[in-house]
């Protein structure tokens, strides 16, 4: 070989580590839930959150990771789960569940960007200054739970006109005593008891169920938050067994056999987290992307549950049902 091209060769070979530090690291995206994971990981790929940040271009195992960190019902995990994603110097976080996590996420670090999902009142609970200019390292999308508790009492109310007691079921990890206070006032102006049930494991749903009829409770909210979001077929079956009407905030809860839902479209917000976790790896700051409130809600009512609790349910609350289930 001549020593022209053993020269370039060198120089090359010199010049490859250069390159390859210069070549821009792939992203990464640190997942903070108070859940448990799906039995089939794959499926996360699917999920709205994904599916909004590939609307940005960003593409799990192409060109941005995932790391996933899941509190299992335990919220007492979720800061050492929020300090471990901190330690992997991950790009941003996503964290879902409300303000338990997003707190977590915030105490865990005031540098990398945290975008957050179903918070009930971002700024009562200190994570952004305001919802216009956040002014921080959070932002994200506010469920406005606290606002739309007294709608779902109503139509509770609406269901079973004769109840005097409406039995409120709350995650003690996940309430604050001021929002408890603020629904019992609600419960007042309409006339009814409001007893609180706490749990937060599955055989406390049991026993909250067990103590229903003690109560004479006509009817159970079913406060929003993940772990008792995710027990929907639980609290289903157990309002059937007990024939308690039963009133919570997501979809699933109707479609797996409960009476009724009310909130906001779960799968269209987490959607816009993935696109505002996007907007950030692409250069932009959470400090300037307002925290959104959702502007529509979801009012689900089955029927068939309904016939089988001996209830009928008012005209009116059907013509204004996005969906009924027969």
């Amino acid at each position: 070989m001549r020593r022209r091209d053993l020269l370039l060769m060198a120089a090359a070979m010199m010049g490859a580590p250069a390159v390859r530090a210069q070549q821009k690291a792939i992203p990464v995206v640190g997942y903070l839930s108070p859940a448990s994971p799906p039995a089939n990981l794959d499926d996360l790929i699917h999920s709205p959150v994904h599916q909004g940040m590939s609307e940005m271009g960003l593409v799990e195992g192409q060109n941005v990771v995932w790391e996933y960190r899941w509190a299992e019902g335990h919220y007492d995990r979720l800061p050492a789960l929020a300090a471990d994603l901190v330690s992997r110097k991950v790009n941003v976080i996503v964290t879902t569940g409300g303000g338990v996590s997003a707190r977590a996420a915030k105490t865990a670090t005031s540098t990398i960007p945290i975008v957050f999902a179903f918070v009930g009142e971002p700024v009562a609970l200190g994570l952004v200054a305001s919802l216009a200019r956040p002014g921080g390292n959070l932002t994200g999308f506010s469920n406005i739970t606290v606002e739309i508790q007294p709608k779902r009492l109503e139509l509770l109310c609406e269901l079973v006109p004769q109840a005097t007691v409406i039995a409120l079921l709350v995650n003690p990890d996940n309430q604050s005593e001021q929002s408890v206070k603020f629904m019992q006032e609600a419960a007042r102006v309409k006339g009814v008891q409001l007893p609180v049930l706490k749990a937060r494991t599955e055989d406390d749903i049991d026993t909250a169920f067990a103590a229903l009829g003690q109560l004479q409770a006509g009817g159970l909210m079913v406060s929003p938050d993940q772990f008792l979001n995710s027990r929907f077929e639980q609290l289903a079956a157990l309002e059937t067994r007990y024939a308690i009407p039963t009133i919570s905030e997501v979809r699933a809860f109707a479609a797996a056999g409960g009476l009724i839902s009310y909130g906001v479209d779960g799968m269209a917000l987490l959607r816009q987290v993935g696109i505002y976790a996007g907007r950030i790896l692409k250069g932009e700051r959470p400090a300037d992307l307002p925290v959104q409130q959702p502007t529509t809600f979801q009012l689900v009512v089955n029927l068939k549950t309904a016939k089988a609790l001996g209830l009928t349910v008012p005209p009116l609350i059907l013509a204004r049902a996005d969906e009924v289930i027969e």
